[in-house]
């Protein structure tokens, strides 16, 4: 999606490791304009001694990325998606995010976003990635 909006899109995974430690390398890799952190429901977590208040969370090393690309691009130029049952950091309330069941609900306002960052979208390819 990124891409067809003539951006270039960065996967960390997909990006050689260079026998650096993986925060060696998001550090490397977080040079980029924008950041999309996707908070999916991987974890359960609760306060001590009271599982039965168990929520979904995102990976803690998610949640750590998410603080590295608020601290390093700013909070305008880091969009948050996240399930709908996924617990939020408590510590970045409101900070809007942007809930989705499928990436296709949440195109036009993902570009929205991207845009009023400064973003400079290519505006046939944004209509076609809708």
């Amino acid at each position: 999606f990124v891409e067809k909006l003539g951006l270039e899109a960065v996967i960390l995974h997909e990006q050689p490791n260079e026998g650096r430690t993986i925060i060696e390398k998001l550090e490397h890799h977080a040079q980029a304009a924008y950041a999309i952190v996707l908070l999916s429901p991987d974890d359960t977590g609760f306060p001590n001694g009271s599982s039965n208040l168990a929520r979904a969370r995102a990976r803690q090393n998610v949640i750590l990325e998410l603080g590295m690309f608020i601290g390093r691009l700013g909070r305008k130029r880091v969009c948050v998606l996240h399930k709908t049952d996924v617990e939020l950091p408590s510590d970045i309330h409101g900070v809007l995010y942007l809930p989705y069941r499928e990436l296709s609900g949440v195109k036009a306002d993902l570009i929205r976003e991207m845009k009023a960052a400064g973003l400079e979208l290519d505006a046939d390819k944004a209509g076609q990635a809708l």
